[in-house]
């Protein structure tokens, strides 16, 4: 197992929903936090009381990948190393097979996909020097299986989890270790309208959160390149 203490861990979207549940998770088992949103002015309730020492904000924006060189550039001179990435930020817009709402999709690629590969490619040079880096992609269960015609988000994060892969074996060699997260419905803002399940049967940030410290504290001979949780029984792969 790997002990937090100095280890540090930048969680992207970490302002609200399962990110914010993340990010409290990680700070009381006794890890230092590098927490990006849009505005990060957003922390300013949220890292009160807590030990400034182990905290950085930073900048990000999904689509402005000068923001994801800023904001790592900004943990590394904060902290001197990097030992995790948790890449959370991500949008749902409903484009089916037949709609053609190509701005809609390309909003879902921008943020569920290419800023994903944009914070790896920037991070994984200072993972890689940890030893034991590890990098968690929260997809979805919609990543493992279709549901109905809602493709748009669906095809995003098929992505994520591919990149996943493709991440673990980049960063095999040296000690990467990452992780595909695939919840089905969490209680969060995003799923506060969804009528086929009651909120309050949904999936707890907190329960992905215990999740993602587990996984975070892994050693380097225990991978888990996907992990499924669901608040259902129609599909567990």
């Amino acid at each position: 197992m790997l002990a937090p203490d100095g280890r540090v861990i930048m969680i992207s979207g970490a302002n609200r929903g399962i990110g914010l549940a993340i990010a409290r998770a990680l700070y009381d088992a006794g890890y230092s936090l590098s927490l990006g949103a849009r505005d990060p002015a957003s922390f300013a309730d949220i890292t009160g009381g807590w030990e400034l020492e182990r905290i950085h904000v930073g900048r990000y924006v999904a689509e402005d990948q000068d923001t994801h060189r800023q904001w790592v550039a900004g943990a590394m001179e904060r902290f001197g190393r990097l030992d995790g990435l948790v890449n959370n930020a991500g949008i749902w817009e409903d484009v089916s097979l037949e709609d053609e709402n190509d701005e809609a999709l390309d909003r879902m690629w921008a943020v569920n996909v290419k800023a994903p590969v944009s914070m790896t490619r920037t991070a994984l040079p200072h993972l890689r020097r940890s030893g034991s880096g590890r990098i968690i992609n929260v997809a979805s269960l919609a990543g493992k299986a279709v549901y109905g015609s809602g493709i748009g988000y669906t095809m995003t994060k098929f992505a994520a989890v591919a990149l996943s892969h493709a991440t673990r074996h980049a960063g095999w060699d040296d000690g990467v270790r990452c992780t595909a997260l695939c919840p089905g419905y969490v209680a969060t803002d995003l799923t506060a309208g969804v009528e086929s399940v009651p909120f309050d049967q949904m999936t707890s940030p907190g329960d992905l959160a215990e999740v993602v410290l587990t996984v975070l504290s892994l050693s380097n001979t225990a991978s888990i390149a996907e992990l499924v949780i669901n608040c259902r029984d129609d599909v567990m792969m």
